[in-house]
């Protein structure tokens, strides 16, 4: 199987797998938005704020050096194994201990308890990481997406079980808990891995030095991430990070669906290629082009219909979610820049080279924040647009540089999408002034026409228009649809 056929099919079955999870989360997120209220969110996202840095902290970036290594030894997992074992129970320990702290610090003794429970993932997080790992670097997306997928049905009924039974936020911690040992129960038979110690620490500190610069990168990332939420649960309270993050999580959902699907994918095929700076550079473009094809029209739809989209899927109590929903689309160009980008860096060991920037664009962001903060949740969303915009530029000019490619590389990626996404908006546009007003004033109708119309011709255009660079795409759909023959290959 060529490498390109083994890049799609991988990440044909990530995007099954992210879907699947977007999805079932989504729907198990409308059902829990209506049993339970924005606080419990809030309560959760605040504590997953600190047990998310440390989960950074735990893996120590020493899976991605096993997956991106052009070899690695049974002895290799098993002192990652033992490395990030010791790791995760230590942290364990740290945040028993600090939890009354924690509980304090917030005034509310539950925080206490809720930190408590919650810290257990890291002691069983290495049975998940490292057969995950061994999965990952075969390229056996179809084993972990089957995996994913039974844990998050059975972790989201119970989730759904104990809200409609009035446990309030315990349901959101139990149903993670069991997950992630389901996830741990299932993995380790597929990749045919057993947990053993091993003491052999200096290969550990080998593997470990790539793993620093990714650990560090994705704390940065990650605080980057969060400073949205610690800075709202300060300020605003728990009320307003529910609604913001409802808002957020719907805007980086196809970003989730469809970019997440190619970058396990492309990050070990990158690690392949990394002395091919030729078939490297055609793997980055070529991605971004259909990735912006795909994920494109769903932020146009976001910022025509997020507030009878929030409306009618999650209620009235959630409508000022909507705010942070459009601002936030406007944020998808700088994301797919910034996450391929970031990937091309991974890939190829610039990891110092974007940890300045990471660092840098956690400063901007701090800043960017606190000024938002004055114009609410919606003043919030712009600062992440902002930051988003600045991290995404520079880790492209990184990604360039690395790549010895143009930096008109990405605007000319993006022109078949751009051009379909603007036929997409003018439909939108007309479809809109020529809507009954009973038509607009009932949320679900409007959704269902602007929807299903703007859909049929983004997907008409998309399969007739004479882009050279979408001929093979174009083709392999229309084989798939039924509309012409030929093959794929």
């Amino acid at each position: 199987m060529s490498l390109g056929q083994t890049i799609r099919n991988g990440a044909a079955w990530v995007f099954v797998g992210n879907t699947g999870r977007q999805i079932i989360t989504f729907l198990t997120g409308v059902v829990l938005a209506r049993l339970l209220v924005p606080d419990d969110f809030g309560m959760l996202l605040t504590i997953q704020v600190f047990t998310g840095v440390a989960g950074f902290v735990a893996g120590g970036g020493m899976g991605q050096a096993l997956i991106r290594a052009k070899t690695a030894s049974e002895d290799d997992y098993n002192i990652v194994f033992t490395l990030q074992l010791i790791i995760g129970t230590v942290i364990y320990l740290v945040f028993f201990l600090l939890a009354p702290w924690f509980a304090k610090w917030y005034d509310n003794e539950l925080y206490s308890t809720l930190m408590r429970v919650s810290a257990l993932t890291f002691v069983f997080r290495p049975f998940v990481n490292l057969p995950g790992n061994i999965l990952h670097r075969q390229m056996r997306f179809k084993a972990t997406t089957g995996v994913a997928i039974t844990s998050l049905l059975l972790s989201s009924a119970l989730s759904m079980g104990l809200a409609y039974s009035g446990f309030g936020v315990w349901s959101l911690i139990w149903g993670g808990i069991v997950g992630s040992l389901i996830n741990a129960l299932l993995l380790g038979p597929l990749a045919k891995w057993r947990p053993k110690l091993s003491t052999n620490f200096r290969r550990g500190r080998e593997i470990a030095r790539y793993g620093m610069f990714v650990t560090m990168n994705d704390i940065v990332y990650y605080l980057r991430s969060q400073t949205s939420i610690f800075i709202l649960s300060r300020t605003l309270g728990p009320a307003s990070v529910g609604l913001y993050n409802k808002g957020e999580t719907l805007a980086r959902m196809p970003h989730g669906f469809v970019t997440g699907s190619v970058y396990p994918a492309l990050f070990r095929a990158l690690a392949s290629e990394q002395d091919n700076t030729d078939k490297s550079r055609y793997l980055y473009f070529r991605s971004i082009a259909l990735i912006a094809i795909y994920a494109t029209p769903f932020y146009v739809g976001m910022l025509w219909l997020a507030e009878p989209f929030i409306n009618v899927i999650y209620g009235p109590k959630w409508i000022e979610a909507a705010g942070p929903l459009a601002i936030l689309a406007l944020a998808w160009p700088f994301w797919l820049m910034g996450n391929l980008s970031g990937n091309v860096l991974n890939a190829r060991n610039w990891l110092n080279r974007e940890l300045l920037v990471q660092v840098t664009t956690l400063i901007f962001t701090i800043a960017a924040v606190l000024v938002g903060l004055n114009y609410g949740i919606n003043g919030v969303a712009w600062a992440i647009v902002s930051s988003a915009a600045f991290s995404g530029l520079w880790q492209y000019w990184l990604a360039v540089r690395c790549l010895g490619a143009k930096l008109s590389g990405y605007p000319l990626a993006l022109v078949p999408a751009v051009v379909l996404n603007i036929i997409l908006a003018i439909t939108l546009y007309i479809l809109e002034s020529a809507l009954p007003q009973s038509v607009k004033a009932n949320d679900l109708a409007y959704l269902a026409s602007m929807g299903m119309s703007g859909g049929f011709v983004y997907l008409s255009c998309f399969l007739f228009m004479p882009f050279a660079s979408l001929q093979t795409e174009q083709q392999r759909w229309k084989i798939k649809l039924r509309i012409a023959v030929g093959s794929t290959s």
